[in-house]
This record gives C-alpha cells, sequence and structure tokens, in this order.
C-alpha cells in the first residue's frame, strides 16, 4: 500500500538511505529539481531508480516546468520556454495566436518531460496577480484578467495532457494577492469574499475538471483567518472543494516553506486533517522526510480513489513533430511579439 506523500530526493542519484526509506515508506510520488538533474541519460535513470522503490513503472514523477524563471530542466540539454506573462502579452495582440502558442509550448514542453519519464508537470499556474501582490508570482501568471488566464490555462492542460503529462493547476484558491513569498513568510489576504469569489477563485472553477491541483501557503481572513488554505478544513471543504467545485486529487504545497510553522509531522497531520490527499515535501533531507512519514498513513478510501482517478487520465503521447512545432511556436510569438 502507498503512502499520502510526495517526496523529493537529495542528489542525481539514489542514495542507499534513501533507497531503503522509499522502499520502506511506499510514497504515491517523487518531485524532482534542478539539484537532481545534469543530463537526459542521468535523469532518465534517476526516474526509474526513484519508481523501482514503489515497483511501479508508472508512479508519479513531478516537476516544476512553467518556462522563464521556474524551469528545473535547463539549456543545454532541454531549450529554455517563455514564462507564462509572454502568453499573456500576445493574448492583448491576438487571442486565437496566443491559446496556439500556450498550447503549443505546453505540449513541447510535454515531449521533454515525457522524454525524460517524468509524468506530472506542476501547470498551469492560475493565480491573479494584482498591483502591490509580491513578485513571488510576478510574470509566472499568464494576466492580471481573470478571462485570459482561463483561456491560455485551458490551452496549457490540453498540451500537457495530449502530450502523456498530467497537469497541476496551482495554487488553489488562490496566490496573487499574496504580499509575501510563502517560501519565507506566511501571506496573510484580507480581500472580502465576493471579489475572492468573483477574481481569484474563478480561474481555479472554471478549470476545475483538471485532475490535480496545489494548494496555497495563505490565509484567506476573511474565510479562515487562523489558517492557511493547506491546513485549513473550512477552506478546503467550503471554497476548494464547494464553491470551486474541486474534486480530483488536492496536494500540499511543500511542506517545509516557512509559511507553515511547527514539526513537519504536525504540518503533514495538519494538511491532511484539513482534506489534502497527498502531502509534498521538496528539500529532499531525510531527517525531516522521516517526521513527514509519521503521519503520512496509507492512500486509502476517497483520497485513494482521487488518485487512481488522476492517474487513468494519463494516456501515450499522440503523434507529435518538436521540430515543426518549435518553428510553429517561434513563428506565433514573432507575430505577437
Amino acid at each position: 500500500m502507498r503512502t499520502r506523500a510526495i517526496y523529493g530526493c537529495a542528489g542525481t542519484m539514489l542514495g542507499a538511505e534513501e533507497e531503503s526509506f522509499f522502499c520502506d515508506v511506499q510514497p504515491w510520488g517523487f518531485i524532482v529539481f534542478a539539484r537532481n538533474i545534469e543530463n537526459p541519460d542521468q535523469l532518465r535513470a534517476l526516474v526509474q531508480s526513484l519508481r523501482a522503490t514503489v515497483n511501479d513503472p508508472s508512479a508519479p514523477i513531478l516537476v516544476d516546468q512553467e518556462g522563464g524563471r521556474v524551469a528545473r530542466m535547463k539549456p543545454p540539454h532541454w531549450q529554455a520556454r517563455p514564462a507564462a506573462a509572454r502568453f499573456g502579452e500576445a493574448y492583448l495582440r491576438d487571442a486565437e495566436v496566443a491559446r496556439e502558442a500556450a498550447y503549443l509550448n505546453a505540449r513541447l514542453i510535454a515531449h521533454d518531460l515525457s522524454d525524460a519519464g517524468i509524468n506530472v508537470d506542476c501547470l498551469p499556474l492560475l493565480d491573479v496577480p494584482v498591483d502591490g501582490s509580491d513578485a513571488i508570482i510576478g510574470d509566472r501568471a499568464f494576466s492580471s484578467d481573470p478571462t485570459t488566464i482561463i483561456d491560455l490555462g485551458r490551452a496549457v492542460i490540453e498540451g500537457l495532457m495530449e502530450g502523456g503529462v498530467l497537469p497541476v493547476m496551482k495554487h488553489i484558491p488562490g496566490h496573487g494577492r499574496a504580499t509575501a513569498d510563502s517560501h519565507l513568510a506566511l501571506p496573510r489576504v484580507t480581500t472580502g469574499p465576493e471579489e475572492l469569489s468573483a477574481t481569484d477563485f474563478v480561474t481555479f472553477r472554471s478549470l476545475n475538471q483538471c485532475p490535480m491541483a496545489m494548494t496555497a501557503h495563505v490565509v484567506y481572513e476573511a474565510i479562515d483567518p487562523q489558517r492557511p488554505a493547506t491546513t485549513s478544513p473550512k477552506l478546503i471543504r467550503d471554497v476548494i472543494r464547494g464553491e470551486i467545485g474541486f474534486d480530483g486529487l488536492l496536494m500540499s504545497d511543500d511542506l517545509s516553506m516557512n509559511a507553515l510553522s511547527g514539526p513537519l509531522s504536525v504540518r503533514t497531520k495538519a494538511a491532511l486533517f484539513a482534506g489534502c490527499d497527498v502531502v509534498l515535501h521538496c528539500n529532499g533531507k531525510i531527517e525531516e522526510m522521516r517526521e513527514v512519514a509519521e503521519e503520512a498513513k496509507t492512500l486509502d478510501g476517497i483520497a485513494l480513489k482521487r488518485a487512481q482517478h488522476a492517474l487513468s487520465h494519463l494516456t501515450p503521447p499522440d503523434a507529435f513533430d518538436p521540430a515543426a512545432a518549435n518553428a510553429r511556436l517561434a513563428e506565433l510569438l514573432s507575430v505577437t511579439a
């Protein structure tokens, strides 16, 4: 039986202690970062060794490959991709061209990931930034206009899934108003529920059929002034599952981020109790992962059903010509430059 966790690892290959730990705790999935990646052959070998620990050749392997400043697979082995805001700028000039460009860009990202054995991308980012918010979102967002975000987010979801990669929409129910970087501190949003519903939440509500979503470590004071979304039963029940209508696999953002406080075991228990189906721990520190494992119990019940349903969306990539797609993408972006 698998457990309700996704873990990172420390380096470019598994150490004996990590291998033993993963074999013992049987996490649902794994996530890789730039520290884990040297070249395509090495990455494929690491992915295979991670999956071997859980004896599952299709176990979820996640990455944050957004484009722009958030890209774990980098040149010279992988082509750099534009930040999301580039497609939002194109949308202002020609919405149809921008949609095609966003789709092709996602399809090309999926091609790179699938070739490496990675089957989940933490994309699209559906946050709606506002003036005065922290720069942690910035050009990672398509636009400050929800309609643009919805249109381009849908294109990205389609491109990833047609490339054999599961999308994860983030950061539900919205990180765009945060005035702090949740890697460093706990953001608090004071906006009222009506405005949140009309702007921040609407992007997720419109794309609520996405198979997976990642929570925001953000406090929405008008809904739950005590807890960030990740650990708030009220927010997950009433907003994410209720108002937004998301019934896919809900994963926490990284539990080791400084927005959360307390021991890792307490953070894990709180996130799962609140309604997250699985928790994410990214930094590869095995002593922290052992703390998470104390509370990341067996994946069963509704969480297991959601996990199975998410993975049922994985299909082999459609026939694809990456050279032609790259040429077409360059043409589309030049038209809207």
